[in-house]
């Protein structure tokens, strides 16, 4: 899941990518109103999270500025205003939730969490493939009925892979999705998690699932019988 974080707090900024990256999502930072509308309209964000006074232009423009366009990600906004008629004015914005300064931030991941769902109603609820099983909600992961334990990012990498299962995923790909980032040519990152997601699902389980296209990418199938 990518997020967008628009706040120009640098602490802040910092604090919530460190946290929302621990978890598992791919984390992007804008410090200002024209970047985070710019970078909001050039990328496919799962959720925003926008805070209300940005330098450039405010939150709340940013965010009419996006409902205009078409833009349906899902939006938190973040402010120290904590009167009635602020949560009024953020939410007819176009935002779909509001969260007061200073907030903790298992209530920021809540939050996160409750609108993703709202957000993917279409989406199965648990995430399969042969004797694979990935819940969502609880984020359990399971083959063969036996539980797999998995570090946030291999859960990311998991999830990323069930939602495109058939699909060859180039490395490029994985990093933008997963990591956030453009992919490095001289970092062997993506082949080391994968290496490490293969060894924990595949390594005591037939069929293998999780497989490498040369000179292309990775590709996760039920080769079949």
């Amino acid at each position: 899941m990518r997020v967008l974080v628009a706040e120009d707090e640098p602490k802040v900024a910092s604090f919530l990518q460190r946290g929302l990256t621990a978890e598992g999502y791919a984390v992007d930072v804008a410090a200002d109103g024209p970047t985070a509308l710019s970078s909001a309209v050039d990328a496919a964000y799962d959720v925003l999270i926008v805070d209300v006074m940005l330098p450039g232009m405010d939150g709340l423009t940013v965010v009419r500025t996006l409902r205009n366009r078409g833009l349906r990600a899902p939006v938190l906004l973040l402010t120290a205003r904590d009167t009635l008629a602020d949560k009024v004015v953020g939410l007819d914005s176009g935002a779909d939730d509001y969260l007061t300064k200073p907030f903790a931030f298992e209530e920021l991941l809540a939050r996160v969490r409750a609108l993703l769902r709202r957000s993917a109603p279409a989406t199965p609820p648990v995430l399969t493939l042969a004797d694979l099983r990935l819940d969502p909600v609880s984020r359990e992961v399971t083959r063969s009925g036996r539980r797999i334990d998995l570090s946030p990012r291999e859960y990311a990498l998991l999830e990323f892979f069930l939602r495109r299962a058939g699909q060859v995923l180039s490395r490029a790909v994985i990093a933008q999705h997963v990591w956030g980032v453009d992919f490095d040519t001289f970092t062997n990152v993506i082949d080391v998690y994968v290496n490490y997601l293969r060894k924990k699902i595949d390594a005591d389980f037939d069929p293998k699932l999780l497989h490498t296209v040369r000179g292309v990418g990775y590709v996760l199938k039920d080769p079949g019988p």
